[in-house]
């Protein structure tokens, strides 16, 4: 009787462990999920869906990510502007889950796209470019791109989406403040779903906060002491960093979804470089480097860095969102 006793007391404590099961979350890109992970600690690990060497562009989920996706309870995402075939797997393979897209909530300050290859030309956004970036109607070389085939893990799907390069600017996650933003929904978010846990993520909450404002006082404090720096990125995904930091690019080889560039937009550029005498420009890891050697050799360019908005060298998990913003100002430190 007494053994009786104690097993029913084991199974009933057994029990109370295993009422409550903690809620499965999956994010799209590594500097999202590092928020969302900052925000889950102590209580579980979200999965992440695109790799960060991948170009969420375009991307083939692996069957282990489509898993994540179709058993998750909450997903956070960006939206459709960063990952325009996401949206019809959000519909079909995770139907029942809670969707939070980043981009359209009220918290998030956006910019909308910049027209042209050359920034400091055309501030004012004019009308000049529109046509001839809006349309890419140029033959398009894709040998500057990585060859996917051999990069199982981040396989593509094929060919551009044609897409017209107005709206928002989906690149939002550069800019801290949008994060510190974003925090504060997660936490809203995941309390909501798991009420048990809801101190928790509102403590977590708290630290992550913290350590952006400490972030963003440390990135105004060296970009301040780098001066004037004149620098072209490979695709123009900066701009949220580069405003909030008010360090801007001189123009970018490529539009804002990494499309390649048109003849039209490499001469314009190469034109700006000679001119302004631009010394510095940033490749990414996701593409192949080959392809800003190749427009540039022959000019003022003398530094060849890597700039990279998804942090592929940098570990994924909660300390991978400090890390990146700390990455780009050390590129930039590389153009002195």
């Amino acid at each position: 009787m007494r053994h009786s006793v104690f097993a029913c007391a084991a199974f009933g404590l057994s029990m109370s462990f295993t009422a409550h099961s903690n809620p499965s979350v999956a994010v799209d890109i590594a500097p999202l999920h590092s928020l969302v992970s900052q925000v889950m600690e102590g209580v579980g690990e979200p999965d992440l869906l695109i790799p960060a060497e991948a170009s969420p562009h375009e991307y083939t989920l692996r069957p282990s990510q489509a898993s994540a996706l179709a058993n998750a309870d909450v997903v956070f995402w960006i939206g459709e502007g960063l990952t325009p075939w996401l949206e019809k797997a959000l519909d079909n393979v995770a139907g029942s889950a809670q969707k939070v897209e980043m981009l359209a909530l009220e918290e998030t300050h956006t910019h909308e796209y910049r027209e042209g290859a050359t920034f400091e030309a055309h501030s004012d956004h004019g009308d000049e470019h529109h046509d001839d970036e809006k349309h890419h109607d140029e033959h398009k070389d894709h040998d500057g791109h990585r060859d996917h085939d051999d990069h199982d893990a981040h396989k593509v799907e094929g060919g551009h989406h044609g897409h017209d390069h107005h709206g928002n600017d989906p690149h939002a996650w550069l800019d801290p403040e949008n994060a510190k933003a974003w925090i504060a929904v997660i936490q809203e978010k995941l309390s909501a779903v798991d009420p048990d846990n809801a101190s928790t993520y509102k403590n977590n909450a708290a630290e992550a906060t913290a350590s952006l404002n400490a972030l963003i006082a440390d990135t105004n404090a060296k970009v301040s002491k780098l001066g004037d720096v004149k620098f072209i990125v490979f695709h123009d995904a900066y701009q949220y960093f580069e405003q909030r930091f008010n360090v801007i690019a001189t123009g970018a080889i490529s539009l804002g979804d990494a499309e390649d560039p048109s003849p039209k937009r490499i001469k314009e550029i190469r034109e700006t470089v000679q001119k302004l005498n631009v010394n510095c420009v940033f490749t990414e890891p996701q593409y192949n480097p080959g392809l800003v050697k190749n427009v540039f050799e022959g000019t003022s360019i003398t530094t060849i860095g890597v700039m990279d908005p998804l942090g592929a060298s940098i570990p994924e998990g909660s300390k991978h969102y400090q890390a990146l913003i700390e990455a780009m100002v050390n590129s930039l430190s590389q153009c002195k």
